[in-house]
């Protein structure tokens, strides 16, 4: 079981992520906008720039649903390759069983 602060400021990341999501999309496109003048364009790097760090989704990682284990992700299923094993050999994912050969 993962520790439950590197949970919450996974929460925490999460939030922020959703909340400047809008504000960060509209800034990159003006950023990224070729046609506009070099000074706007520098303006919103720079506002961009004063965001949260936390706000971009590239500082969320994929946490088991089950364990928070952060590490051996299946993302379709959203748990980690342990947490499915266990669940498995319970029987309580139907249609899944454990090999043997």
């Amino acid at each position: 079981m993962a520790k439950k602060a590197m949970l919450e400021r996974e929460k925490k990341r999460q939030q922020l992520v959703e909340k400047y999501a809008t504000k960060r999309a509209a800034l990159k496109e003006i950023a990224n906008d070729e046609e506009r003048p070099m000074e706007e364009r520098f303006k919103a790097r720079l506002k961009l720039a004063k965001l949260p760090r936390n706000s971009s989704a590239t500082r969320l990682h994929n946490r088991c649903q089950v364990s928070g284990r952060p590490k051996a992700y299946y993302r379709k299923l959203k748990m980690s390759r342990i947490a499915l094993r266990d669940l498995a050999s319970e029987g309580k994912i139907p249609g899944m069983v454990k090999s043997s050969w």
